[in-house]
């Protein structure tokens, strides 16, 4: 690295070194953990001074593992753009940009496993649920949701359940391009695809039924 780019990388802010840094730490980190190994030797290879890279992630392996995460999903986010986004249905969306972070973590399956590993601690418990939220709530964005009334819970809750268990799934697939856990995917997005048609049906049948409250109220102020 030349002296001037050096020079460029010690002018970072912090948000930026940890966005520099936090797939190279995934990359180590499926041999050496979550750790101040791994984010030393990518501090190194970036050319970033070590102790700027420890205050970056003061918080230890959870705040590397929340930038990795960050960085993923932009990963994401960039593989389909809103345009290409729009010329799809629904399900397609939301199964592209699925199959799109699986991708960007794919070259660090076993750092993956080992992030859920430490998520999974009571202490991180509510920090696990916090980056899966914000991911889910990403893939909707993305996918041209707008909802802001409860249908902007139920989508990210269903979603949530199914991203969960096809990152399980994807965690244990040998199968060529993944194509087992595409196939789960597929079938777990048609389920959600179900359920929201259910789901709005429901909604359209309770416009229809008569409202009690109006009925109440004619029988104490009846027309004239």
């Amino acid at each position: 690295m030349t002296e001037a780019a050096m020079t460029d990388v010690q002018d970072l802010t912090l948000d930026e070194v940890r966005a520099l840094l936090a797939d190279g730490i995934a990359s180590n980190a499926a041999f050496d953990g979550w750790g101040d190994d791994a984010r030393d030797m990518a501090a190194d290879a970036a050319g970033v001074d070590r102790d700027i890279a420890r205050l970056a992630f003061k918080d230890g392996p959870v705040a590397i593992i929340d930038a990795w995460f960050a960085h993923i999903d932009r990963a994401m986010v960039a593989a389909v753009p809103v345009e290409q986004a729009a010329a799809m249905k629904i399900r397609q969306r939301i199964t592209a940009l699925v199959e799109a972070r699986l991708d960007a973590a794919a070259p660090n399956r076993e750092a993956l496993r080992r992030a859920l590993t430490i998520l999974a601690m009571p202490q991180n418990a509510a920090t696990g649920a916090r980056l899966g939220w914000r991911t889910v709530d990403a893939i909707w964005a993305q996918a041209g949701d707008t909802a802001t009334d409860y249908n902007h819970y139920t989508k990210r809750a269903t979603l949530f359940a199914v991203y969960a268990a096809t990152i399980a799934a994807f965690l244990n697939d040998d199968s060529e391009g993944h194509a087992d856990t595409r196939a789960f995917l597929a079938r777990r997005i048609e389920g959600i695809m179900r359920f929201e048609k259910w789901k709005a049906g429901m909604v359209k049948r309770g416009e229809n039924m008569p409202s009690l409250s109006r009925f109440i109220g004619r029988l104490r102020y009846p027309a004239v």
